[in-house]
């Protein structure tokens, strides 16, 4: 049985007392911590990182201004994902997430599968965002080693997750404050450089080659590149199960982030492709650092790097949590070791948090012996699961709904258009993997992905036969 701050003794009146929020134990061991606006900011942290200070220049590079077609139907697709993701969320609010939701329509071996993919991928990308946030740092700081500095990041944030929910949501809600105003300031800025309100001269042509310079082939390359920039906006299920009044809380989330998502990516890239020709060799290296400087503020342009290292920390911050609560998820379902399911007095669970990061100081040896190397070897490996996991939060949705509705059960909160809207979403994604399968990069990912889950699926039957107590 998992430790609980429930079966300890009560503190002393002469303490003081805590908010019912920040005592409270779940049915799991794990405490009810988050609020909603952690729940957002989480999501926002989780979402934007270096996919959209960086990687934003690919897509325009790709598909000129049309880009914001892209983005768009990228975001729409997202939108879709996540409402259905919010009716199974706050139906059941669980940390296992979509894997509990892939066993209770697909089975325990699709509930491993799914879970297993997810915890391995969000380990592997906090080695990712450790190892570019040391980069980043070093170029700043050449004294200090790389390797030094991926572990200090490590040692950081892993006791950052060490401690209560409700000191971590906190800490992420601030850290990811500070990357969602630099977002908001660009796309001020940047409209304000558009009026002639800047140092320098606004740019004299728009679009000279035309909105659409590569054609309908330029926006289905653009939203290949763009469709995997949402990814991290869904951890907000994973942390449900620690938020008070989950129905609400969830509903209140899913209601509110995909729209400022939607804002923060449009708008930042409305504003590139209007500064900055779509042929500009800048986009390939910092749009936003291009922009800044093109209106004439060298200044705010140079402080990008440090929002640049704030929001890989704060998308790690939240991976190591999202990580660590479906490891904890899995092993409460006999699907992983005993020790990973157990918390402390306060409600962590301290061994899964410390399996995920273990990935991390891997990496921090990796950069001491091949520091150039390992951000390119781990994102390569990351491949294409937030794919696996859109089909799998859609198809279990349209399997559960359909029962709850068979069983006469209302829903706190309701996916709209049921069920066409699923089929209609599912469809777009099978659109993407479509466009991802005509490039080899891409296709090598897809493939090598849809394999590593058959292999997990065929693991998951066998764990599961062997503990027929495992749980969906």
């Amino acid at each position: 049985m998992p430790e609980s701050q429930s079966s300890q003794p009560a503190e002393s009146a002469s303490a003081s007392v805590p908010s019912t929020s920040d005592i409270a134990a779940t049915s799991n061991g794990l405490k009810v911590g988050m609020k909603p606006r952690h729940l957002v900011m989480m999501s926002l942290g989780s979402a934007i990182g270096a996919g959209l200070f960086v990687g934003s220049g690919a897509g325009v590079r790709a598909a000129g201004p049309a880009v914001l077609i892209s983005y768009i139907v990228a975001g729409l697709i997202v939108i879709f994902v996540m409402r259905a993701l919010g009716e199974l969320v706050a139906a059941d609010p669980n940390p296992g997430a979509f894997s509990h939701y892939a066993g209770k329509a697909m089975g325990p071996a699709a509930a491993f599968a799914v879970g297993a993919l997810w915890w391995v991928q969000l380990c592997l990308v906090v080695a990712a965002e450790a190892t570019a946030a040391a980069q980043i740092a070093a170029s700043y700081i050449p004294a200090v080693p790389q390797w030094l500095i991926a572990l200090a990041i490590m040692l950081v944030f892993t006791a950052i997750n060490l401690t209560t929910s409700g000191s971590f949501g906190e800490f992420e809600f601030w850290f990811s404050l500070i990357k969602v105003t630099f977002v908001v300031l660009f796309v001020v800025l940047g409209a304000a450089y558009l009026f002639g309100w800047t140092p320098a001269e606004p740019p004299a042509q728009i679009f000279a080659d035309g909105f659409m310079p590569t054609g309908i082939s330029g926006i289905a390359a653009g939203l290949l590149v763009v469709a995997f920039a949402f990814g991290g906006i869904e951890i907000v299920a994973v942390a449900a199960a620690e938020t008070a009044n989950p129905e609400r809380s969830v509903s209140q989330a899913i209601k509110t982030i995909v729209w400022r998502i939607l804002f923060l990516y449009i708008g930042s890239v409305a504003i590139i492709v209007l500064v900055l020709p779509w042929t500009d060799d800048r986009l390939a290296e910092s749009p936003f650092v291009a922009v800044l400087e093109s209106a004439g503020l060298p200044f705010i342009a140079s402080l990008l790097a440090a929002v640049i290292v704030i929001a890989l920390l704060s998308s790690m911050n939240a991976n190591i949590y999202g990580a660590s609560r479906m490891s904890f998820s899995m092993s409460q379902r006999s699907m992983l070791p005993r020790g990973l399911g157990r918390t402390n007095r306060r409600g962590v669970p301290v061994h899964a948090v410390l399996a995920t990061s273990a990935f991390g100081f891997v990496a921090v040896a990796l950069n001491y012996f091949w520091a150039a190397e390992v951000l390119g070897v781990l994102l390569n490996i990351v491949g294409s699961t937030l794919i696996v996991t859109w089909v799998v939060t859609l198809v279990s949705q349209i399997v559960l709904r359909r029962r709850a509705e068979a069983a006469g059960r209302s829903l706190p909160l309701r996916m709209w258009g049921f069920p066409w809207l699923s089929y209609v979403t599912l469809a777009g994604i099978a659109v993407i993997i479509g466009l991802g399968l005509t490039v080899e990069s891409v296709r090598f990912q897809i493939v090598g992905t849809l394999i590593f889950v058959v292999a997990l699926y065929l693991v998951g039957l066998v764990v599961t036969k062997r503990h027929p107590d495992a749980k969906v």
